[in-house]
């Protein structure tokens, strides 16, 4: 049965942003999952409101962490956030249920920051990315990286017809402005909530390149987190690797960035579609 006493929401914690331990402005964390809690609920459905579409557990509308209605901007959104709370057993495992936490991170928008802040941190990333800093040695690594990282930058560069290149250098590459200015326009043209979705999935990957290779389609979900652990991958058949230790980190990194592709998607088609039938 359902236990009224359990609050149908995630309570605030001040934990870190959308999973990822990013701290915000002024010092302020988004959200974590909290652990684990029995279920309260029997049944989970959606319905549209005025401001969107709505989960509910049994007769419970969910909230967010600031008490605000869970409602997303499109159906199919819905629907897998709501098969999220619907696959959960007798306990309610948070930290499983990506979707639901990166819709939180869009709603309550905890760290407080526009839409200029998110691409900015975006791509500032660039400066920092995984598949631009390089190795020497040992030589067999550095001749994996580049076999396996040049064709996605070069991907990336005659995409965006931008100069990215890599380096050795302990200080990286030297990225040209006109390449962060490029960047910034394209994702400009992303929704807020998408933006919180493209950074989620930076942060799991550590490259904003590996990330819009993803998103843009080009490569996997299991391409893009194998490219950005090849170096673990390389240590790992050198030394072997701890069975269960790595095994779940790797399946932990591929729904975490399926998660995150998946809800940029979806967020990026809604607005699409709304755009188009304004325009028709």
């Amino acid at each position: 049965l359902w236990d009224r006493s359990l609050p149908a929401r995630f309570p605030r914690l001040p934990s870190a942003a959308a999973e990822s331990g990013a701290a915000g402005p002024c010092g302020r964390r988004a959200y974590v999952p909290p652990g684990e809690r029995k279920r309260f609920y029997q049944n989970v459905s959606i319905s549209q409101g005025e401001g969107g579409f709505e989960i509910n557990l049994d007769h419970r509308k969910l909230k967010t962490p600031q008490a605000k209605l869970f409602t997303v901007p499109s159906e199919a959104l819905a629907i897998a956030v709501a098969t999220e709370w619907d696959s959960q057993k007798d306990t309610i495992k948070f930290y499983t249920m990506h979707l639901t936490t990166l819709c939180n991170t869009a709603l309550d928008n905890p760290t407080q920051r526009n839409k200029t802040q998110l691409i900015r941190a975006a791509v500032k990333f660039l400066e920092t990315d995984t598949l631009c800093y390089r190795v020497e040695e040992p030589p067999a690594l550095a001749e994996l990286q580049k076999n396996e990282w040049d064709p996605v930058v070069d991907w990336a560069e005659k995409r965006y017809n931008v100069t990215i290149g890599s380096s050795t250098s302990i200080l990286g590459p030297n990225i040209p402005a006109s390449t962060k200015e490029t960047f910034s326009s394209h994702l400009a043209s992303y929704n807020m909530w998408a933006l919180q979705g493209i950074e989620f999935v930076i942060t799991q990957l550590k490259s904003l390149i590996l990330s819009m290779g993803l998103i843009d389609r080009h490569i996997t979900v299991e391409k893009a987190v194998l490219l950005s652990r090849l170096e673990e991958e390389y240590q790992i058949r050198r030394w072997g690797k701890v069975e269960w230790a790595h095994d779940y980190d790797l399946c932990e990194l591929r729904a975490r960035t399926a998660a995150g592709t998946l809800f940029v998607h979806l967020c990026s088609e809604s607005s699409t579609v709304k755009h188009k039938l304004l325009q028709d």
